[in-house]
């Protein structure tokens, strides 16, 4: 008889639930895929109840395959949850919705930015809750929907409206209205919480005039958040262990548990996160500082950094330029040249992300000459990826002073082994590929497992986490650094 973890991935496209074993081995997953609503000037929306109800289809699904397979519910030792960040649902005391849930891409918030912005707030947002003022997180949208939809400001003003990101309005739902609280991940992401005391911050919410507004008890991410048999999928009550924001969620999943260790997401953008220990620090460079991961004797601070464009630019060059038919031939195009011949792609299409700040900035391409081939453009474009998270380590460590150790990389550009060298080569690190592409989904699992007593410590965490892919730099490293200069040239341009 085996023991298992089951663990919820809540995304903004799916759902993902994954049964995992002792060893941190996936014996079942099934993946329900979630609408978005899109509307006017950048807004993004989704249902609430759908949301649940996504979930509860993906769990049953799940659990319905691993019974079929000869699997017994009661060998389910503990629910871990991770989730899309800073989407989140407003509802009454009822648990009815007061709006659809906003999404962490929704942009209706812009003015509202701006208006915090030219009333000075920023120095006192950044330096209460490490974030920055930008509609990405949930705060600005909550204020836009206080000033643009009356029945959502009539509850907040009599104290009848009930805030919650993803993993709260989850567990609320799972839970029948039993347990309103959220883990210090996601509260992070908010705009109302104050990383220094882990609690609300009501200076802040005085401000933005939702002082009335009830929030969630903060919490562990590693902690006991209740039980649930999911509307009676399972016929015994699972305990839901941890709650946990999904990048928060991959960065524990592969084993950031010290400082100086890092991971990077390499999707259509990228999303780098650097534990920095047990206290916080503010960046002067253009970081987010966040919590990390939790549990009940250690919480662990991080800096972020989003990079806009990665994969991205390689979906522009091969569907507008038409330079390759499919994204694993880049590698060979770039491995057919000796360097990029003085071509750069500065991959500004929505602007440039950390550590820049340059919004407005349009993507180029510098240093073209008869001499250019497509094969120097393709190694430009896949260099652009390295440069860039270079950058963002560099800035991490002139805040912190704390060194990279080593860097953890998952997601599709991870295939590309001319990227994961040339990034090894320009850090002069270990570049890790633990090849779990529900590397969320494990982080939960884990947390849920500690808090229950499934795993026993980190140690044993990281002895499961040791069958990876590395790359090493390279003994030389003259050619790399020429090719990084000319890179700071061309992004200072």
């Amino acid at each position: 008889m085996g023991k298992y973890i089951l663990s919820i991935d809540q995304g903004t496209s799916s759902t993902k639930v994954l049964l995992f074993d002792e060893q941190g081995k996936v014996v079942c997953k099934a993946t329900e895929p979630l609408k978005s609503i899109f509307s006017g000037e950048g807004f993004v929306e989704q249902d609430p109840r759908g949301i649940y109800e996504n979930v509860l289809t993906s769990v049953g699904n799940c659990v319905d395959a691993f019974v079929a397979a000869g699997g017994s519910v009661d060998e389910i030792e503990a629910c871990g949850i991770s989730n899309q960040r800073e989407t989140f649902v407003v509802w009454d005391a009822a648990g009815t919705p007061l709006h659809n849930a906003v999404v962490w891409q929704c942009k209706r918030s812009v003015g509202v930015c701006a208006r915090l912005t030219g009333e000075g707030l920023e120095g006192m947002i950044n330096a209460k809750t490490g974030l920055i003022i930008d509609p990405y997180f949930s705060g600005t949208k909550l204020i836009w929907l206080y000033e643009n939809d009356l029945a959502i400001k009539v509850a907040v003003d009599q104290g009848q409206a009930y805030f919650g990101t993803i993993d709260t309005w989850l567990l609320f739902c799972l839970t029948k209205g039993a347990r309103y609280q959220t883990d210090y991940t996601n509260a992070s992401r908010t705009m109302f919480f104050n990383l220094h005391t882990l609690t609300w911050d009501m200076e802040l919410l005085q401000a933005f005039g939702l002082s009335k507004l009830n929030l969630p008890e903060p919490k562990p991410s590693s902690y006991l958040f209740g039980e649930t048999d999911f509307e009676g999928l399972t016929d015994i009550k699972i305990p839901i262990s941890s709650m946990i924001g999904d990048s928060h969620a991959a960065a524990f999943g592969e084993g950031c548990f010290l400082p100086g260790s890092a991971k990077a997401t390499l999707g259509t953008g990228c999303s780098i996160l650097m534990n920095i220990g047990s206290q916080s620090g503010i960046s002067g460079n253009g970081m987010i500082t966040t919590i990390c991961w939790s549990t009940a004797t250690q919480v662990e601070y991080a800096l972020e950094g989003v990079i806009v464009s990665c994969g991205a630019t390689l979906e522009w060059l091969k569907n507008e330029l038409c330079l390759f038919d499919e994204l694993s031939q880049t590698e060979g195009f770039a491995a057919s040249v000796t360097d990029s011949n003085g071509v750069y792609v500065i991959p500004a299409f929505s602007g440039l992300g950390a550590p820049y700040w340059q919004m407005n900035r349009k993507a180029s391409i510098n240093g073209l000459t008869f001499g250019a081939s497509k094969s120097h453009i393709i190694r430009a474009a896949l260099e652009s990826i390295p440069y860039q998270i270079k950058d963002v380590i560099t800035a991490m460590e002139e805040d912190t002073g704390i060194e990279l150790q080593e860097l953890m990389v998952n997601g599709g550009i991870t295939a590309n082994g001319f990227v994961l060298q040339f990034l090894a080569d320009l850090l002069n690190k270990e570049v890790v590929n633990r090849g779990m592409p529900d590397v969320s989904a494990l982080g939960a699992a884990y947390l849920a497992g500690l808090q229950c007593g499934f795993y026993r410590d980190l140690d044993q965490l990281g002895s499961l986490n040791s069958r990876a892919a590395t790359n090493y730099p390279s003994k030389d490293l003259v050619a790399v650094g020429k090719a990084y200069a000319g890179w700071k040239t061309a992004i200072a341009g």
